[in-house]
C-alpha cells in the first residue's frame, strides 16, 4: 500500500521560521531542516532566510551536490499544495503583456521635447532667414 503524502500550504511552511523549527520548500517538497542547521555548510542564516518562500532558484543557484540532494530527501516532511497557488504562466503573461504598455505609454509621452525642438529650429531657421 503506498504511502500518503502530507500536503502543506506556503503558510504552514512559513510559520516554521526559528532556529529551533525551521522549514523550506524546494521543487515543491517541504523539508523540516531544524535539526541540519548546525551542520549546514553555508550557515544557519542561509536556511532561515529560505523560509516563508519558494527556495528552489536559491538551492539551484547554489550549486548542491548528489550527496546533498540525497541528504536533503533525509529531511522531506510532504509537499507543497499547489491547489490554491495560481499557475506560473497566467502571472507570467500578465506581466509579459504590461511591460510593452508601459513602454510605448512612456515613447507617447516623450515625443512631444524632440518634436518642440525640431519646431522651434524651424521657426527660428524661417525668421533668419526672412530678416536677410
Amino acid at each position: 500500500m503506498p504511502t500518503l503524502t502530507k500536503l502543506y500550504t506556503m503558510k504552514e511552511a512559513s510559520e516554521h521560521n526559528s532556529p529551533g523549527d525551521c522549514w523550506i520548500v524546494v521543487d515543491g517538497k517541504v523539508y523540516d531542516v531544524s535539526s541540519y542547521l548546525d551542520e549546514h555548510p553555508g550557515g544557519d542564516d542561509v536556511l532561515l532566510q529560505a523560509t516563508g518562500k519558494d527556495a528552489t532558484d536559491e538551492f539551484e543557484d547554489a550549486g548542491h551536490s548528489k550527496t546533498a540532494r540525497e541528504l536533503m530527501e533525509t529531511f522531506c516532511v510532504g509537499e507543497l499544495d499547489t491547489s490554491n497557488i495560481p499557475q506560473l504562466e497566467v502571472v507570467a503573461e500578465k506581466q509579459k503583456s504590461y511591460i510593452p504598455d508601459k513602454l510605448v505609454d512612456l515613447g507617447k509621452q516623450y515625443w512631444v521635447v524632440p518634436a518642440a525642438a525640431v519646431g522651434i529650429a524651424v521657426v527660428v531657421t524661417f525668421v533668419y532667414l526672412r530678416k536677410k
